[in-house]
């Protein structure tokens, strides 16, 4: 229970880094911290109320509902005690109150299941206005095998909601992700006549489809006997596998064009002087 009773600290110190409560003041509110009489600023107390820590049960393909072996659901009411000095008026403390729950609730990773806000009452020890208002998180955590994860832990704001988010076995990393939801950028250039161009993507691309517009595979090349390829194909792989013309790199492509690659006869253009050329490129 050691970890679970830090967390009002680990809370009130990344709400204290936000932004939008720049000049309120947040403490826990175990162990005790000095307040000053009479109070010159909003400070906002945060404590533990209660925890249920249950074990998690998941329907398998059948519908039968199957217990968790490494995994439990924990349900915890975080309290909060406003503070307001009289001279900032009791509205404040709503106001307060209004801005904690919108960054706990779209600026963290915890999973706000209910916030509730009671009644002001009045401090006159501290000459403040007092709101006792709450959150109730759920979460799951399920230190598996494979991290090394031990029971506590799960109550570090890295894995707090979300379903023992730092396993990588389990979850996507946001470069993951947005190969799902992006999964490939397309663009454009055009062709200066240099034997050699890079195109930088930000990535490094595992598959990159090159071609001219309006342009066949191959063509006859202007001012010689030859024909020209002006497409190429390059995809990721231990050992290279590509067409002529065409490299992939750490941060996106490379073309050659003239003389620098010639192959049976065909040499490479893909960055023929004036000419339009298009790519696709996967991540």
């Amino acid at each position: 229970m050691s970890a679970i009773s830090a967390m009002p600290a680990q809370i009130a110190q990344w709400l204290g880094q936000q932004a939008p409560l720049t000049g309120i003041v947040f403490i826990p509110e175990y162990p005790a911290v000095k307040k000053a009489v009479p109070l010159r600023q909003a400070i906002v107390a945060v404590g533990l109320e209660n925890a249920a820590i249950t074990d998690k049960f998941v329907a398998n393909d059948n519908g039968i509902l199957e217990q968790q072996e490494y995994c439990r659901t924990a349900k915890l009411r975080i309290r909060l005690g406003i503070h307001a000095p009289y001279s900032l008026g009791g509205e404040y403390c709503h106001s307060v109150f209004t801005k904690v729950t919108d960054c706990l609730t779209f600026g963290s990773d915890l999973e706000i299941t209910q916030s509730a806000a009671g009644r002001i009452t009045s401090d006159r020890d501290t000459d403040a206005f007092v709101l006792d208002c709450y959150f109730d998180v759920t979460a799951d955590f399920c230190p598996a095998e494979s991290s090394d994860l031990t029971f506590p832990s799960f109550i570090s704001k890295d894995l707090l909601c979300g379903s023992h988010i730092s396993n990588n076995d389990i979850h996507f990393s946001g470069t993951e992700k947005q190969k799902f939801t992006q999964p490939f950028v397309t663009g454009a250039y055009t062709g200066t006549d240099a034997a050699t161009r890079s195109v930088t993507l930000g990535f490094a691309p595992r598959l990159v489809i090159v071609f001219a517009q309006d342009f066949p595979p191959t063509a006859a090349a202007s001012g010689t006997t030859s024909q020209a390829s002006y497409w190429g194909i390059a995809a990721a792989s231990a050992a290279a596998i590509k067409t002529q013309g065409i490299l992939l790199t750490a941060t996106g492509f490379q073309v050659m064009s003239a003389g620098t690659q010639t192959i049976r006869n065909v040499l490479a253009r893909l960055n023929e002087a004036g000419l339009g050329y298009g790519y696709i490129a996967w991540r």
